[in-house]
């Protein structure tokens, strides 16, 4: 039995890398602390649910699929909340990225 052979291909020139200006930067960093704080913030809805035990009952696939739906939702108010600034996480979060980047 033989396998195929493979052409090799010559390397393919992708040119310099881009560059990165500072805008871009603190974009990038305004958007990584917003997602860390939708995620912190999700975080927390579920484990404040899980303690109150939610109160879901019936069988165990009707169960999973009201916590996979309660999950979403409480995903997308944490994602709502982060993106509305309203608790300022993110905020701390970007002041302390930019400022020890700029040392």
């Amino acid at each position: 039995m033989s396998m195929p052979s493979q052409a090799v291909s010559a390397p393919v020139d992708i040119g310099p890398p881009a560059r990165v200006t500072l805008k871009d930067n603190n974009s990038r960093i305004r958007q990584a602390a917003t997602d860390f704080e939708a995620m912190l913030l999700a975080q927390m809805l579920r484990s404040a649910r899980e303690a109150s035990g939610n109160g879901l009952s019936g069988d165990d696939e009707e169960d999973q699929a009201n916590s996979t739906m309660l999950e979403l939702g409480e995903q997308q108010f944490a994602q709502a909340l982060a993106s509305s600034g309203a608790l300022g996480i993110a905020k701390m979060v970007v002041a302390g990225l930019t400022k020890n980047a700029n040392r």
